[in-house]
């Protein structure tokens, strides 16, 4: 069979989608991938055949500071370029699927532009969901903490929308607001059923398949620390990560040697501005980050999706400081399963950072919680899962 793929042009909605792409070319199946000409490589290594689809996302420098929170002209001006990337990306996926027509369309559950495509030429759709799941009763709006309701990001979920259905009625398709509950015939998801919130009220056209770490748990050629030394692994991920001050109390709460630490600084924050580093630290703008996963101790972490399913795939205790809402949903769930602590950026100080480090580090029942995940989510082959939940989809 042939599959098309498209996706939101981000490291976070792709990356899970990879292994699946291998399985299916592994059983003899071909795969378009439609994605932004950046992530061509990533796709191709995977088997896929890239289809190129205009736009990308803003650059790490046009992203606000988090701390500053997002203003609402920023937020119009992001929802303007979305919609116009949605509509200059179904012009060009419809051109190259009606040439060349899949027997289905896999969709990222946010990426209006595979759903859209898939309804106008009257192909199977299935959506891809790389973090929480929702469905008629359930929306993503439903998942934000309650203390957001004030965040301009939530305040614009109406424009968002709105601007949704003025597209939807141009192109001639069923409307569909990204942050609303609106399942497809077949939805993968990539987290296990556990995490997900109100996983129980989820029906059979659900599949939570959890994560699959697949080749990027290659490492790189990072070196691991020797054995018996604890491993501290610090990311902020791609998208929010310019927060010079967090790392320099970074430096200061773990400079003793007590850890051996690696720090992703990401590309925006020089390494030189953060002065002199400990000897214990090893600071790069990015790492392996399964291979160090593997490795690592504690990981102190922004929370994204990806990040977190990687941390519980390897068994690894969490202390999460989440940048932005959806972080805040996933740093709240992990506290509640006991997978880690959580922490307010505002709140950051050296002190606080080394008492949270330690102490998630020394915790029997968070460690005993995150080794059981793991234990499970290793166990399952997600990417064989959501591989035969699509043929079976199509055979029926």
């Amino acid at each position: 069979m042939h599959f098309a793929f498209s996706s939101m042009p981000a490291h976070g909605h792709i990356n899970p989608t990879l292994p699946l792409v291998r399985e299916l070319v592994r059983r003899g199946h071909r795969v378009s991938y439609a994605v932004n000409e950046g992530f061509h490589p990533a796709v191709a290594s995977a088997g896929a055949t890239p289809l190129s689809l205009p736009g990308e996302m803003p650059g790490p420098g046009a992203m606000p500071d988090p701390s500053s929170g997002f203003d609402p002209a920023f937020m119009g001006r992001m929802l303007d370029f979305f919609v116009g990337m949605t509509r200059d990306g179904v012009a060009a996926l419809e051109e190259h699927l009606a040439a060349d027509r899949p027997d289905a369309v896999c969709y990222d559950s946010m990426d209006m532009v595979g759903r859209f495509t898939a309804e106008r030429l009257g192909l199977p759709g299935v959506a891809l969901y790389a973090s929480h799941a929702s469905h008629e009763n359930l929306s993503l709006r439903d998942l934000l903490p309650g203390d957001s309701a004030g965040n301009p990001v939530t305040m614009v979920l109406p424009l968002l929308q709105q601007s949704s259905e003025r597209l939807a009625a141009e192109l001639g398709v069923t409307p569909v607001s990204p942050m609303e509950g609106a399942p497809a015939p077949l939805n993968i998801v990539f987290i296990p059923r556990d995490f997900q919130v109100a996983g129980d009220t989820f029906d059979e056209r659900f599949h939570f398949v959890g994560p699959s770490i697949g080749a990027r748990a290659g490492d790189d050629g990072w070196q691991a620390p020797e054995p018996g030394e604890r491993l501290l692994f610090i990311s902020l991920g791609t998208g929010f990560n310019n927060q010079p001050g967090f790392f320099g109390a970074c430096l200061e709460a773990f400079g003793d040697g007590a850890w051996r630490v690696a720090m992703a600084i990401g590309d925006r924050v020089d390494a030189a501005e953060l002065g002199r580093a400990p000897d214990n630290f090893d600071i790069r703008p990015y790492f392996p980050q399964p291979a160090v996963l593997r490795r690592a101790d504690v990981f102190l972490t922004h929370a994204g999706m990806n990040s977190t399913m990687e941390s519980l795939y390897f068994g690894v205790p969490m202390v999460a400081v989440p940048q932005m809402a959806e972080q805040e949903a996933n740093a709240r769930r992990s506290e509640e399963l006991g997978f880690g602590l959580r922490l307010r950026m505002a709140d950051i100080s050296a002190d606080l950072l080394r008492r949270s480090v330690d102490g998630v580090h020394a915790d029997q029942w968070i460690r005993g919680n995150v080794t059981e995940m793991g234990k499970k989510l290793r166990a399952t082959d997600g990417a064989a899962a959501a591989a035969d939940a699509l043929e079976a989809h199509l055979a029926d």
